[in-house]
């Protein structure tokens, strides 16, 4: 990292330019652009918080584990598959228990590991990238990312079946 960072400090110096500045111009413009979205990261973390607290996503896993079961998938990875789009610190503490429960190397733990690596924190990263520009209009985004989200379950079950 001291390299980088020299590096960069170099290639400034003999462009002529004034680093310092550049940086504090840079890191203006970063706090004022952290201000901008937090009321939209604070609605972000309520929602999430309502959700968990009012039982609505153990009455969401609760419905999504019989389907879970017909396919031949531990109903345990259903509340992953459901935090993560959601909640990447709520998915993360969710993953470390189950694999203290079920074992790293079960099937169950790899399967929640590659779904945890293989998709995004869906509504914090649109929350953040549409806050930062004032977009309101999200279009296809949602429904996009979230297909991608059910794509990559179904293909960390389907990966780890095959190869694990």
């Amino acid at each position: 990292m001291p390299v980088i960072v020299g590096v960069i400090l170099l290639f400034g110096f003999c462009k002529g330019v004034d680093v310092f500045d550049s940086f504090l111009a840079g890191a203006k413009e970063g706090i004022s652009t952290s201000i901008g979205i937090l009321p939209t990261l604070v609605g972000l973390i309520v929602a999430v918080n309502m959700v968990r607290a009012s039982g609505l996503l153990d009455l969401v896993c609760g419905l999504g584990q019989p389907a879970a079961e017909l396919a031949g998938v531990s109903p345990e990875l259903v509340p992953l598959a459901l935090l993560r789009p959601v909640s990447g610190s709520g998915a993360t503490a969710y993953l470390a228990e189950l694999l203290e429960r079920v074992g790293p190397d079960s099937i169950t733990g790899k399967t929640a590991s590659v779904l945890a690596a293989s998709t995004e924190t869906t509504f914090y990263a649109i929350t953040v990238y549409f806050g930062a520009c004032h977009c309101k209009k999200t279009g296809w985004s949602v429904p996009a990312a979230l297909t991608g989200d059910a794509a990559a379950t179904v293909l960390a079950v389907v990966t780890v079946t095959v190869f694990g």
